[in-house]
């Protein structure tokens, strides 16, 4: 592939998937230099506009501001006599209704984990249209590219839009779990974290349950305790104790919930 020089900052709050990322782009793309690798949105917007980059690479999901919320400062308080705004590409682990939007939005995203043939195609990408930047490129090429960013900002978040989490990132030493939503037998709220049990693992997400629960796929889990989420399907029987609360039964796991007084009415005979 033909290559030209450029500049990068990396925005990825996984350090494990930054340096991959990084070693990928050194070895796809020689001449493009990184700049600076950042773990959050706030960070990436304050390095952009101190280093200048031709492209930045945003995770989507990071602490503070979000890939998307970054991107959009960045469009607004970019400094014109600094010349055009990054290039922005988004890294996303989202599901493919929100890819479909990136695709026709976006100036390029790439999809989590980082596939080294599709990284490629991003940089050819990426070359092409600052080539047209440096040169060759028109006020109205310009526009475009911020009419696509501006497009993206208003209609692809998938929290946004209503599209659900499909699926979640939980991090451990340096593995990244990718965890299907299906996959999940119940949530439970731990200090600032999240335990997320399937019927093979347990993991922890860096956020807090009241963050999650609009964002999980509506009707399929059920609140039975201000700390718990179930997910309907996996409850195999509702037992009444003496009391008048209800413990529960799992589908594939040994676990027992108890079921809060306020939330005993989910469970009533047919």
């Amino acid at each position: 592939m033909a290559t030209m020089k450029a500049s990068a900052l990396i925005a990825e709050d996984e350090p494990l998937l930054a340096e991959s990322l990084k070693q990928d782009l050194a070895r796809l793309w020689p001449e493009l230099t990184v700049v600076n690798v950042v773990g959050d949105g706030q960070a990436a917007v304050q390095q952009a506009l101190g280093l200048r980059p031709e492209v930045v690479f945003l995770d989507i999901r990071m602490p503070g501001l979000n890939g998307l919320e970054a991107a959009q400062v960045l469009s607004e308080d970019w400094p014109t006599e600094h010349g055009p705004c990054p290039l922005i590409v988004f890294v996303t682990a989202y599901d493919q209704h929100a890819l479909d939007a990136f695709e026709q939005a976006a100036v390029d995203y790439v999809l989590k984990p980082v596939q080294p043939e599709r990284l490629l195609r991003t940089c050819e990408r990426l070359q092409k249209a600052l080539a047209l930047r440096q040169g060759h490129g028109s006020d109205e090429e310009e526009a475009l590219l911020m009419g696509r960013l501006r497009q993206l900002l208003q209609a692809s978040d998938p929290v946004a839009a209503g599209q659900p989490l499909r699926l979640l990132q939980a991090s451990q030493g340096n593995t990244l779990h990718m965890i299907p939503v299906d996959e999940v037998i119940y949530f439970e709220a731990a200090d600032k974290y999240v335990r997320v049990i399937t019927s093979q693992a347990e993991h922890l997400l860096r956020m807090s349950l009241r963050e999650l629960t609009p964002r999980l796929p509506p009707g399929q889990f059920w609140q039975i305790h201000r700390g718990t989420l179930v997910r309907a399907d996996a409850i195999a029987m509702a037992r009444r104790e003496d009391n008048g609360r209800f413990t529960l039964t799992l589908k594939g796991h040994a676990d027992q919930l108890s079921v809060s007084r306020l939330h005993t009415h989910l469970f009533k005979a047919m």
